[in-house]
């Protein structure tokens, strides 16, 4: 077998080129030959400098045999915009980086001049592809998409390209070598302990055999757990390049072998331990990095499953018919039975029911609807069979427009670059650099042995080696991350503390955020016991919200028999003294009119007592502030935050919740889409935006902010956007998390500072040759415990009051 079919690798994927695969040239297979052809031809290439190093396109694969081309029937899963043009989502099995972006969108939209706009998601790997022309063209492009190298299925069918999670087998590859690490560290570590407290009484061959032990150990360790550095090495010089783990490996082999050899020698030194410990902590920071990416999940492919479930569509000839969401013609009637979502926008024709509209509104309270009423997709029918006549489905619905702020804001975050990563570019070909101009000295100027030139440059390595720089983020992560958990705080995004810093604006929602979003009767003292008791009984007949607060405050009792539930209505009983009634003002028979006589009006939601010979009373509910609100908004003012609230909710509602808990800015009626436009109006004049929020139609407004948090009471959707989400009923991990994120930078700056002058240090006495090999790793070894002491001290701070 010649040599370099050996070392030769495919152009496309990168993969070894082995035996017979030489010859079809530079390339693996007939797949990636030809996915490599239809690049140079698009004149994408540049796709090649644009992927990252340790990320390989994807491996392209040749179809045999014959059956049925999956792809024939993706016409069928085209959707038709309002204004004509066809939309198609695809899942995209094989998306590794902003490179496979770039290439897939680059492709379709110059190959295809009738492509509107082809976007790609990393986060959710869909493919979102617009045209005019015929559905048929769906065909096309997916098979281009596919010759690229990628495998395509439509979005949410579940197939192949929609259950690969690549994301999560990486995550528990690196938790095994975190584990092994771990447990070879520890033991590695209590022989070297052995050593140095019997360096004087220890013989040679009692030293030598415990350095053996420790070989035994760390050899297969170093195999194993350095496998993620040592790929990630490899594919970079194979490249002629070079990145961060290219001195971490170096650094690590050379350390390894070398002990290999003292140990051989019967030396008095060896530094297995270090090599070991130095795996172990890279690896935990590497761990932790890739959890907090692979489990922010996207809510953009929440909200698209959301409207993925059939229509029923009533026909001309009265028989139902069941059609997917995009397949409802304008006009059409539907049926929505009690307790389905909604599939489209359009308005009520027959029915009275209650909807849950917090999809839209973020309000938890129900809303009556009845004949000539709005609803829109994603809403849920509570209590009673409606009739829609359909006025927008699929693309143009209100959810659709949801999905796709939610979209574009993800793409935007996810160019995202941690500082540490930036310094790493710079700084590894230093050290390179640096290790290679000490060897040429020492043997060509200093007239060294090589042998001697060598462990000279090797401890120039080893001193320098990045582990300090590596921890100087993830070890403040690590104990930002401890001691916000502790308090019932999460961080789910790597970079979360890094955009929290530079906050100066904090947004808050009001229903579920600033509230707890559970309605409470408010006490009336006009309001006499026998009637609380009265309307009491009726109301634990019925699970509608503001009656399960009624009965909440009035206590245990008796339940009313033979209660009636008037969807959006309200409750009628036939009692000793004649009907009784409990709900709404038209219910009750409650005229504008005659309220001044009754009670005082409030804003909030309202429940009304009627019943014969007694004038009606007004039952008032609010949905109360968290129990912290007034004092966190008044601790942040204090710090100098601009402090808002924006919310979908009626104006009079939010202006008196800002006037309790102390905000002065408030926007109130605010759709999904004026929330982010809101954002985006304070981003333009320069500010570093929080946003906290719990609603679904806040989803797209966490994820259109610099940084979010949700409470952990939040709907998942809006969890999955957010950056941070937090537990308790109090509002003091919002403060909480912030004075922590600016803790944070601080001391990733002294981190990253002291790293600097610890190498312009160190560096000199190690290229003069003042540094042995042991020097150099108790002196990496130092730095890098320096930087954890200083990202522990974030831990070890007394938490705020009012902490969880």
């Amino acid at each position: 077998m010649p040599l370099d079919s050996l070392t030769t690798h495919c152009r496309h994927c990168g993969q070894p080129l082995l035996g017979a695969a030489t010859e079809r040239g530079a390339f693996c297979c007939q797949g990636c030959a030809g996915a490599y052809t239809l690049i140079h031809d698009l004149g994408l290439d540049a796709y090649y400098d644009r992927r990252p190093l340790d990320a390989a396109a994807p491996a392209a694969t040749v179809e045999e045999g014959e059956g049925a081309d999956p792809l024939l029937g993706l016409p069928e899963a085209v959707a038709t915009a309002p204004d004509g043009t066809c939309l198609l989502r695809l899942s995209v099995d094989g998306l590794h980086c902003g490179a496979c972006l770039w290439l897939i969108e680059a492709a379709v939209t110059k190959h295809h001049p009738e492509v509107q706009s082809a976007r790609a998601n990393l986060t959710t790997r869909c493919l979102t592809l617009r045209w005019t022309g015929a559905p048929a063209k769906a065909v096309e492009y997916a098979r281009l998409v596919t010759g690229l190298g990628y495998r395509v299925a439509p979005f949410g069918a579940g197939g192949t390209a929609a259950g690969a999670d690549p994301a999560a087998a990486h995550e528990r590859a690196l938790l095994r070598r975190l584990a092994l690490a771990g447990f070879a560290a520890a033991n590695v570590m209590l022989l070297s302990v052995s050593v140095w407290a019997g360096a004087d009484a220890m013989g040679d061959a009692t030293r030598t055999l415990l350095h053996w032990v420790s070989a035994l150990i760390a050899l297969p360790t170093v195999a194993i757990a350095g496998q993620p550095f040592f790929q990630s090495a490899l594919t970079a010089l194979r490249a002629g390049r070079t990145n961060m783990d290219v001195p971490i490996s170096v650094g690590v082999l050379l350390t390894t072998g070398m002990s290999v050899v003292m140990t051989a020698h019967h030396g008095e030194h060896a530094y297995f331990d270090g090599a070991v410990m130095l795996l172990f902590f890279l690896l935990v920071g590497r761990y932790l990095d890739s959890r907090a990416r692979g489990r922010a999940r996207s809510a953009a492919a929440h909200l698209l499953a959301l409207n993925q479930a059939p229509v029923t569509v009533l026909g001309a000839d009265g028989l139902p018919q069941v059609l997917p969401p995009a397949r409802v013609p304008l006009g059409a009637t539907v049926l929505v039975a009690a307790g389905e979502r909604i599939g489209v926008d359009g308005t009520v024709a027959e029915g009275v029911s209650d909807l849950d509209a917090s999809l839209v509104t973020g309000e938890t309270l129900p809303l009556a609807v009845a004949p000539g009423a709005q609803v829109f997709a994603g809403m849920i029918n509570r209590t009673a069979p409606l009739r829609l006549t359909a006025t927008a489905s699929g693309e143009g619905t209100l959810l659709a427009e949801m999905v796709r702020l939610l979209e574009a804001a993800e793409q935007g975050r996810a160019r995202h670059v941690l500082l540490a990563d930036r310094i790493a570019r710079a700084y590894t070909p230093v050290v390179h650099l640096t290790a290679l101009a000490t060897f040429l000295a020492w043997v060509f100027l200093g007239g060294a042995a090589w042998y001697q030139a060598l462990l000279t440059a090797v401890s120039v390595l080893i001193i320098t080696c990045p582990c300090a720089l590596a921890l100087a983020v993830p070890a403040v992560q690590v104990a930002a991350s401890g001691r916000l958990m502790r308090q019932g705080i999460l961080l789910k995004s790597a970079s979360a503390l890094e955009r929290l810093a530079p906050v100066d604006t904090v947004v808050f929602d009001k229903t579920g955020t600033l509230t707890l979003g559970r309605p409470d009767l408010l006490p009336d003292p006009t309001l006499t016991a026998a009637e609380l008791e009265l309307a009491a009984t009726l109301a634990r007949a019925s699970r509608h919200p503001l009656s399960r607060a009624l009965a909440r405050a009035a206590g245990p009792g008796p339940v009313a028999d033979g209660v009636v539930e008037v969807p959006g209505g309200g409750l009628r009983w036939q009692g000793p003294d004649g009907f009784v009634r409990l709900g709404s003002r038209g219910f009750c028979g409650v005229t504008d009119a005659g309220v001044g006589q009754v009670g005082s009006e409030r804003p909030g939601p309202e429940l009304w007592l009627a019943r014969c010979g007694h004038p009606p009373r007004r039952l008032s509910f609010a949905d109360r502030p968290r129990r912290d609100a007034a004092a966190v908004v008044a601790d942040l003012k204090v710090q100098g935050y601009r402090v808002e609230l924006l919310s979908g909710d009626r104006a009079v509602t939010a202006q008196a919740l800002a006037a309790d808990v102390g905000i002065d800015i408030v926007r109130a009626d605010a759709r999904p889409a004026d929330k982010c436009a809101h954002l985006a109006a304070l981003r333009a004049q320069g500010r570093q935006v929080l946003m906290v929020g719990d609603g679904l139609n806040d989803a797209a407004a966490l994820a259109a902010a610099d940084v979010s948090l949700s409470p952990a009471s939040a709907v998942d959707v809006t969890q999955t956007a957010a950056d941070v989400v937090f537990q308790g009923d109090g509002l003091a991990a919002v403060a909480e998390t912030l004075a922590v994120a600016r803790r944070a930078r601080t001391l990733v700056r002294q981190n990253l500072l002291f790293t600097l002058l610890y190498n312009l240090c160190a560096v000199p006495v190690a290229m003069a040759g003042l540094a042995t090999p042991f020097v150099a790793a108790a002196a990496m070894s130092g730095s890098s415990l320096a930087v954890m002491a200083n990202a522990l001290r974030l831990g070890g701070r007394k938490p705020r009051d009012g902490g969880h």
